[in-house]
């Protein structure tokens, strides 16, 4: 089998098909969690804690000299980064947990009728004894 039969197969798979639409409707998804966090959700929260910019945050390390540029620590992106990944990551599971709540949930299954619990057996000895006596009348 040659080389570009061998990928064709690959390519046609579908398990190959599945993971470029994965790839593909992910990022798009990406965008719009961005977005969201980004555009909805940050504005509010900067408003709440008074318009405090955590990427501002740095530590100078070494101040630029002439056309060197200077050495910084920018913890403040990092914390930025940070509270973006969590909001992302809340806003992706209430998501999830609104999906799930919208499927539809599969029927149980009918329960088994249960066997009927034997006689006790004092009464099994009466109804052997009450059998016997129509018998004998």
């Amino acid at each position: 089998m040659s080389l570009v039969q061998e990928f064709r197969q690959f390519a046609i798979k579908g398990n190959a098909i599945d993971l470029a639409v994965g790839v593909i409707v992910g990022a798009a998804f990406g965008k719009v969690v961005s977005s969201l966090v980004g555009d909805i959700i940050m504005p509010p929260i900067g408003l709440l804690v008074g318009g405090v910019d955590f990427a501002d945050l740095a530590v100078i390390l070494k101040a630029a000299i002439d056309d060197k540029p200077a050495v910084v620590i920018s913890y403040g992106k990092f914390i930025q980064t940070l509270i973006d990944f969590i909001i992302i990551a809340f806003s992706v599971m209430m998501g999830v947990k609104a999906i799930n709540a919208m499927k539809r949930k599969p029927e149980p299954a009918p329960e088994k009728a249960a066997a009927p619990i034997p006689p006790a057996p004092q009464e099994q000895l009466l109804m052997e004894i009450r059998d016997l006596l129509k018998h004998k009348a």
